[in-house]
């Protein structure tokens, strides 16, 4: 997947594998959280959360209101937060959060927005769910072998402390590949973007954890 120009939009951060492969001097802005809970053996709830830094909101904004040169079409991608039923919220340090919430049956959250969402459900018997995350597509094609030093310098800045968090919650959790919580309620893995980037993460073939509902 090539490195795009344009700022990063939710539905492509949505799909998570996407996250790390898109504009290296915009995706180092943002935090991203994919918080899924699994409701009964039927239905759940996938909340992404992601916050843009200040200074690089105020840049997002500055492009956003820009109009296209006479006679150029707009660009076909939207801007961060523009697509339909994302929440957008500008804080008081400038900052902005944008949340997208997808509920309902486990099909409709595995098609959400239109994308295929990468949370995977599956129903092991009544009452139990195991919800999964495939990784093979996570890793980023900049590995640091193949970046000059300087490329290297700007991403360590723009990615330093930036992370992808993934939890899933339900009534108990029994088993997971995650940390659980210590009430067992939920289990969540925090990334560092950097390693995604660099290739450096150590990851198993999917996260997963399974929800006992009843």
């Amino acid at each position: 997947m090539p490195i795009r120009e344009k700022i990063m939009n939710l539905k492509t951060i949505g799909q998570l594998a996407g996250a790390v492969l898109l504009t290296a001097t915009l995706a180092g802005c943002i935090d991203v959280t994919m918080d899924v809970e699994v409701l009964n053996d039927t239905t759940g709830k996938a909340t992404t959360t992601m916050v843009m830094g200040a200074d690089f909101y105020a840049m997002a904004k500055a492009g956003m209101n820009t109009p296209p040169a006479e006679g150029q079409a707009a660009p076909a991608q939207e801007g961060f937060c523009e697509e339909e039923g994302a929440v957008l919220t500008e804080n008081a340090d400038g900052s902005a959060t944008c949340v997208i919430v997808a509920e309902g049956k486990f099909e409709e959250i595995m098609k959400s927005e239109g994308e295929e969402n990468p949370a995977r459900f599956e129903v092991v018997s009544p009452g139990v769910v195991k919800v999964s995350f495939p990784t093979k597509d996570m890793m980023g094609e900049m590995g640091a072998e193949q970046a000059d030093e300087q490329t290297k310098a700007m991403m360590a800045a723009l990615f330093a402390d930036k992370n992808i968090t993934i939890r899933v919650r339900g009534k108990q959790i029994t088993e997971t590949n995650m940390p659980p919580s210590a009430d067992k309620t939920s289990a969540e893995i925090v990334i560092p973007f950097l390693d995604l980037v660099n290739g450096t993460a150590t990851l198993p073939e999917e996260l997963t954890a399974t929800v006992n509902t009843n």
